[in-house]
């Protein structure tokens, strides 16, 4: 590699370094508005208002062009429209950090692949064994997510009481968590696939890698397609969040230049998602009743799957996988991050919140089934940030 190529890197590194920080300003900021939402949500939820409350989000949203018109309820243009829009934000993360953030060196992003990889399997496997052969056994999905947000805004309250290569590593570790979920959800949970709209899908798709290799940068010319794209997706039997990643895929980044379309879309979508997309989410999907019969839920194999997923088998998987890896030679812990530390940013990993309460949408259909797991992914998550930030807090003390 010559002197201009390895300045052209360097470059390159310290423009999408400074995208990854906006990133995470991004996400930790929101992540307490997201909660004050979800504690509004419950709050309403357990009053007079309560049936009011849950009425409003099923209210018809709909639009006309001459003689088309489509309806959708408020709760699905937030879950299939809007969290497109989230799940394009987090595709065009794993984008640029691929290309060329903390992932795109494979000695470097293999830390966080390991980690997170345990982190999905072993939660996944707690359900597994406790719901085996049961109605609720489609749920295992479910605790294998970490909500970015809420982890990050935790580890962000300790400030320099951490290393900065640990919050790092449990971005990174979140993002390829939310490539996992992603996958497990296009794979798993969709159904009734219909090959006409998936292949319209896949010429849409074509049509935007081509403006991409003709070097076109002007945005609009991918926003539109990306919408039709979504549509043909949402018409398919795959979830619809899937084409906000699909179409992240597409859109250009070269050289380093700080006006790319894929920046400059990364940077206009952080404060609609995190500030406006998110605690909608939040306010619209936490709408959970806290009465005897929900609170015995907590003890059935549903609740103690996702209970012991996300508070055990996150950690658990986490550590193992990294100290394992670390003893065959495979990866490097940095010098920095002490076992504690990483047992403190494991635990952080069970905060699934948003992307499990997502997946408990898609793993069920029965109502009761869909309240208990949101239940005890609250309890859960609250569990893994107080246990979380407790451990790493005194760690920084020794």
């Amino acid at each position: 590699m010559n002197h201009q190529q390895k300045r052209s890197r360097v470059r390159l590194r310290q423009t999408f370094s400074a995208g990854f920080r906006i990133f995470m300003s991004g996400l930790n900021s929101s992540g307490f508005l997201i909660l004050a939402a979800t504690l509004i949500s419950i709050l309403i939820t357990n009053t007079s208002a309560g049936e009011s409350y849950a009425h409003f989000w099923h209210h018809e949203l709909g639009i006309r062009l001459g003689s088309i018109s489509a309806a959708m309820p408020l709760s699905h243009f937030i879950n299939d429209a809007l969290m497109a829009v989230f799940f394009l934000l987090v595709g065009l993360e794993i984008k640029r950090e691929i290309l060329a953030g903390e992932l795109s060196d494979p000695k470097t992003a293999s830390l966080p692949v390991v980690a997170a990889l345990g982190g999905m399997l072993m939660p996944a496997a707690f359900y597994a064994l406790l719901n085996l052969g049961s109605e609720t056994a489609s749920g295992w999905g479910i605790p294998m997510a970490t909500d970015i947000a809420f982890a990050l805004a935790v580890m962000v309250a300790l400030g320099d009481r951490v290393p900065l290569s640990l919050k790092v590593m449990l971005t990174s570790l979140a993002v390829v968590d939310d490539l996992g979920a992603i996958v497990v959800i296009a794979v798993f949970y969709s159904s009734g696939l219909s090959w006409m709209w998936l292949g319209a899908a896949a010429v849409v798709f074509s049509v935007m890698l081509l403006l991409n290799r003709l070097k076109v940068k002007t945005l609009w010319m991918f926003l539109f397609p990306a919408i039709l794209l979504w549509y043909c997706v949402l018409q398919s039997g795959v979830h619809a969040t899937i084409a906000g990643v699909i179409a992240a895929i597409a859109i250009p980044y070269r050289n380093g230049q700080e006006d790319s379309p894929l920046l400059a879309l990364e940077h206009a979508l952080l404060w609609p998602v995190n500030f406006l997309i998110l605690p909608l989410f939040a306010l619209s999907n936490t709408a959970i009743h806290l009465d005897a019969s929900a609170l015995y839920e907590l003890w059935s194999p549903l609740a103690a799957g996702i209970s012991s997923g996300l508070i055990l088998g996150k950690p658990i998987g986490i550590v193992s996988a990294v100290l394992l890896s670390a003893r065959l030679g495979l990866i490097r812990i940095p010098d920095n991050i002490s076992h504690r530390q990483l047992w403190g940013m494991g635990i952080l990993g069970g905060i699934g919140f948003t992307m499990s309460i997502f997946v408990s949408m898609l793993a069920f259909n029965e109502p009761a089934h869909i309240e208990s797991a949101k239940l005890a992914i609250l309890i859960s998550s609250a569990l893994a940030a107080v246990l979380g930030y407790r451990l790493l807090l005194s760690a920084s003390k020794n």
